[in-house]
């Protein structure tokens, strides 16, 4: 049976592109990022109008550590900052904040942050799942070992130990920058989902794109392997 595509539900994105945006203007690649915040923030309030019940992002990989430190350094200064001035926006938006990954790696002071953080949107009826310290790979590994632990590994018990088994299934996967691939991000929710692969650099993104990206999911027909 083939399903006709609507608003979808959940929709992801791989936030790239802060570095060439930065680069094409001559600027620190921390700038970028720091722009980068600013459209996280634009489609966090996209979604809301548009109607998107859960947004997850992309925000760091565990492949990020690989970076050079004075470039770790800014994007953990721009995590703390990001966190306090829109915790409580977040709050009047109705955004519950969910965190995928091994995010308790991160120094204790920002693992600090982010569990004020879970507990203050705990109410929210929206989803917002930032990936931090996360890897695909890693997460499928680990959600099979708890699916051995607890007597079978099924396609069922793998999903069900997955750290996204609580929000909606993947709709729509979006990357920004013109880049084609998936970069080890959410490649088991992926499995069915459709995807975008946008030209505009993440610090350009805004509500504009997001239209354009559900415009282009709602053409689509999702056939789940059927005819």
């Amino acid at each position: 049976m083939t399903a006709v595509a609507a608003i979808p539900r959940h929709v992801a994105i791989i936030m790239d592109g802060n570095g060439r945006w930065a680069a094409k203007r001559h600027l620190p690649r921390a700038i970028g990022h720091r722009e980068g915040g600013e459209a996280v923030r634009r489609a966090v309030k996209a979604c809301k109008v548009l109607g998107i019940e859960c947004l997850t992002l992309y925000a760091f990989s565990s492949e990020n550590w690989k970076r050079d430190e004075e470039e770790i350094s800014d994007l953990m200064k721009l995590m703390r900052r990001f966190i306090e001035a829109n915790l409580d926006d977040m709050v009047a938006q109705g955004v519950k904040l969910k965190l995928i990954g091994d995010w308790r790696g991160f120094a204790p002071d920002i693992v600090a942050k982010l569990e004020h953080a879970l507990a203050k949107t705990a109410g929210g009826t929206r989803t917002l799942a930032v990936a931090l310290n996360y890897g695909s790979q890693q997460e499928i590994a680990r959600a099979a070992a708890k699916a051995a632990e607890a007597g079978a590994i099924t396609q069922e018990s793998i999903a069900a130990h997955l750290d996204t088994a609580d929000l909606p299934p993947l709709d729509l996967l979006i990357r920004t920058s013109g880049e084609v691939r998936l970069s080890n991000f959410l490649l088991w929710q992926a499995a069915y989902a459709e995807m975008l692969f946008m030209d505009v650099l993440w610090p350009d993104f805004g509500e504009e794109h997001l239209r354009e990206a559900c415009a282009e999911f709602a053409k689509r027909e999702r056939r789940y392997g059927g005819r």
